[in-house]
């Protein structure tokens, strides 16, 4: 019997790059809720095209950050301060779409939740 042949691919995008952009916005804007409240849910995506910024996603926090600063603030940290330079911290647009996480998703998160800290569940390994 012959083993089963699969080709195996990766992405690798250097820096500057759109997708490495909207990841270090994605961290930088969990990172800032995290240091107010370690319990926070986020779900939080980015994305990006000539001008503009988009972060969407579920988040339920007691804490409380500027979006649309961090996101500037991580732009200018990349280095896109100039428009000639394709994109502009300063300048460009932010469109942020958040909103709570929904009940389904939450009660399915509790009850996980609650499995790890009353007892084992079935992906648990006690050692």
């Amino acid at each position: 019997m012959t083993s089963p042949r699969y080709f195996f691919t990766s992405e690798s995008v250097s820096e500057g790059h759109p997708d490495k952009m909207c990841d270090q916005i994605s961290d930088a804007i969990l990172d800032a809720i995290l240091e107010q409240d370690p319990m926070a849910r986020v779900a939080c995506e980015t994305a990006t095209t000539t001008g503009l910024v988009v972060v969407m996603g579920e988040i339920s926090t007691t804490a409380y950050v500027d979006i649309e600063k961090i996101v500037r603030e991580t732009i200018r940290d990349i280095g896109y301060t100039r428009a000639k330079y394709g994109f502009d911290a300063d300048t460009c647009g932010v469109l942020v779409s958040i909103k709570e996480q929904s009940a389904d998703i939450a009660q399915g998160v509790d009850k996980a939740l609650e499995a790890r800290e009353g007892g084992m569940s079935d992906e648990e390994i006690e050692a």
